[in-house]
């Protein structure tokens, strides 16, 4: 008898993650389908694959064993649905982008609508954070993340590099420097955004490896808030490029940090397993427009 393909993808599934809700979230289906697949293929075998049900799961030796099949079985089929895909086009349907950057994917809507035009498009804004846990829960299909961690789960196309530069009053006395020192943040205030912020997180481990301490700091949040903060000249910040948009209120200046550089870098990002669809296949193509392009 022919082994049931979903029973195999279940414990396929249920094996990496160490759990039936985590894996649920991957292959986006509900834990009792998932526990259901799970039982079955158990029950046609008449084996058991899981030491027990409490996570984190352990597999048996049989567990072990298929799992190393499971590993080469579900490898080749992604290779033959590259191989017999890589002609397939988008015509349609929606796709669910994740991002903590709104300038790079404002872009990448824009060059995706211009080649795949009958393709519904729709983004959730959110920090580093936020996106990856979505995507990891299969909120989204793909995102673009900065410093995002590593993790065998997912598959990372580099975008770009950035680096810091300082955000300060168009009246301000360093808006008239070619760039701004890191010990200039010890006479100013600095406005900082949320906790979680990756821009934040940079900013502060340039000024303690520095020993740079600022004069005060006001917490604002947004990168929205803060903009409007320079304006009104309650302070000095740092963005990224990115982060820059042309302001006439506002001057940028790169942001000198001597020897030691901290670069960010973002990807876009998928899921493994999807690593070789035809959403990926189609995004490759716009972030090699986009590294060509640069950050502004």
């Amino acid at each position: 008898m022919a082994v049931n393909h979903q029973h195999l993808r279940a414990f396929h599934a249920i094996a990496l993650e160490g759990g039936v809700s985590r894996a649920a979230r991957r292959l986006n289906v509900s834990q009792p389908t998932l526990s259901q697949q799970l039982k079955a293929l158990e029950a046609r075998y008449g084996v058991m694959l899981f030491e027990s049900r409490k996570v984190p799961l352990s597999l048996t030796a049989a567990g072990r064993d298929l799992l190393v099949l499971t590993q080469k079985l579900f490898a080749t089929a992604a290779d033959i649905d590259e191989i017999l895909g890589e002609t397939a086009e988008m015509t349609g349907g929606m796709i669910r982008l994740g991002s903590d950057n709104p300038h790079y994917i404002a872009r990448m809507v824009g060059l995706l609508r211009r080649d795949h035009p009958l393709t519904r498009v729709q983004v959730r804004m959110g920090n580093a954070r936020e996106v990856m846990q979505w995507l990891g829960d299969a909120h989204v299909d793909a995102a673009l993340a900065s410093d995002p961690p590593g993790d065998p789960h997912f598959s990372y196309e580099p975008l770009t590099t950035e680096t810091l530069a300082c955000a300060l009053p168009c009246d301000h006395p360093l808006a008239a420097q070619a760039s701004v020192p890191i010990a200039a943040f010890a006479n100013e205030t600095l406005l900082l955004r949320e906790s979680s912020s990756k821009t934040r997180a940079f900013i502060e481990r340039a000024l303690g490896d520095a020993g740079i301490t600022p004069h005060a700091t006001i917490e604002l949040q947004t990168r929205e808030t803060i903009r409007e903060g320079l304006a009104l000249g309650l302070g000095i910040s740092a963005f990224f490029e990115s982060e820059c948009p042309p302001d006439a209120r506002i001057a940028y200046r790169p942001l000198d940090t001597g020897e030691r550089s901290y670069p960010l870098r973002s990807y876009l990002v998928c899921q493994s397993e999807r690593r070789r669809s035809a959403l990926m296949r189609a995004l490759r193509p716009i972030v090699a427009e986009m590294q060509g392009s640069g950050p502004v």
